[in-house]
């Protein structure tokens, strides 16, 4: 919070009762429904209104007046109003924390989907916590600046440079600590480790007419982004080496990945737990990446399906699964291999981008009919609005298990199951 000024003699006094998606709690004054940034459910603040838009109204917390048991001191220098917006919630206890998320997503899957308080008490799961709350992010993207690396900052569509981030892996601190390159055309900077220790350095660059030139007495690999995603070695090796999950998968630069891979086994076994596989099934798995959910149900599953549209993804899923053999592979966009799929589909899982399904997919998943749709959510609201068109569609929300993959963070992850009829 920040302290009072003589120019803050239009405060007011808010009382907080809620969380909202997005990271700000939300309460109530004179009326209104007002949002307020770091502040917590209980707590009362004096808050400067800083817009308006009808009866809803947003602020600043100028001083807290009563705290919520609940607050902790934030572990990183770089963490307030105007600073670095990546950490949101490290001011809250991380117990707190996967309450939190919870709630969150009840209130989208309620305020966005219209399910009932019954359906979701009957559905909702509580937050699977992280093995770990700092360090476990193994990769991460970051803004190069002429004064250093940024990550996103609270004010909108601005990037702030931080000197350390402690939710960086420890493997990866030593290249963030070193790395300078002057390059206008470099517009993101990732960096990447697999299990096995070996770094990599990838860079998104806005066009493919030169390489950057890069010294090469560094112990790790460095690999190119060019603006179509394609991924280009330049030093080193092209690809990551992830052991989990009992199997040791290839990434390339470009394959997205979860970045808390302590966490990753749990989401696969519940993905295949939600499954529900008895031996036999068909199943379909849509925006598959390198082949994480598909391959894990391959052991139980009759036939797998793995589909994504990024070509060096299902060029991974075949390195990792090639020796499967009731496992196949299609480089196409869901749509497309949806619209023209010709035969029965017990199970689909769907892994989509924050944005969601498309009505095409939808409609197409209706239509074929399968019995149960596993959906992976980044997003507590795609996963409500498209929830529900499912359930329009004759499906019925059996189960919703929110699962921390971003301590320290308003994001939530959860793993969705939809069953027909």
């Amino acid at each position: 919070m920040s302290k009072p000024t003589p120019q803050d003699s239009a405060l007011v006094e808010v009382e907080l009762f809620a969380m909202a998606h997005g990271g700000s709690a939300v309460g109530r004054s004179a009326g209104k429904t007002v949002f307020v940034p770091y502040t917590l459910p209980g707590e009362r603040v004096m808050a400067r209104i800083t817009s308006e838009r009808g009866r809803v109204a947003f602020g600043d917390g100028v001083t807290l007046v009563e705290a919520s048991a609940d607050r902790v001191f934030p572990a990183c220098p770089h963490f307030g109003p105007g600073r670095c917006g990546r950490c949101q919630w490290q001011f809250i206890d991380y117990e707190a924390q996967l309450l939190l998320k919870q709630d969150v997503l009840a209130d989208q899957m309620g305020r966005v989907g219209g399910f009932d308080d019954e359906t979701l008490e009957a559905a909702l799961r509580p937050t699977l916590r992280s093995p770990q709350e700092w360090g476990y992010a193994s990769n991460l993207s970051f803004v190069p600046t002429p004064d250093g690396l940024a990550l996103p900052s609270t004010v909108q569509g601005k990037a702030y440079v931080v000197e350390v981030c402690h939710i960086l892996h420890p493997d990866l601190v030593p290249i963030f600590d070193q790395f300078t390159l002057e390059d206008a055309r470099i517009q993101r900077v990732k960096l990447a480790r697999g299990t096995d220790g070996a770094a990599m350095l990838i860079l998104t660059i806005s066009d493919e007419e030169d390489a950057p030139e890069l010294e090469v007495d560094f112990p790790f690999s460095v690999n190119l982004l060019l603006p179509d995603n394609t991924p280009i070695n330049l030093v080193g090796d092209l690809y990551l080496s992830l052991d989990v999950a009992g199997r040791v998968w290839r990434a390339n630069a470009g394959s997205p990945v979860r970045a808390n891979l302590s966490q990753l086994p749990r989401l696969i076994e519940t993905v295949v737990s939600a499954l529900d596989l008895r031996g036999g099934e068909t199943v379909i798995d849509l925006y598959s990446g390198i082949g994480f959910f598909g391959g894990a149900a391959a052991a139980r599953a009759g036939q797998v399906t793995l589909v994504d549209s990024y070509m060096p993804a299902i060029l991974d899923a075949q390195h990792n699964l090639g020796d499967l053999d009731n496992v196949a592979f299609i480089h196409d966009t869901a749509e497309r291999v949806l619209t023209s799929w010709a035969g029965a589909v017990e199970r689909v899982i769907v892994d989509p981008p924050p944005d969601g399904l498309s009505l095409t997919v939808i409609d197409e998943l209706a239509a074929l009919k399968p019995e149960r749709i596993v959906y992976v959510s980044s997003d507590p609201a795609t996963l409500a609005r498209d929830a529900q068109r499912l359930v329009r569609q004759g499906y019925r929300l059996e189960s919703v298990q929110p699962i921390d993959l971003s301590p320290q963070t308003y994001y939530i992850d959860a793993v969705a199951v939809l069953v027909l009829g």
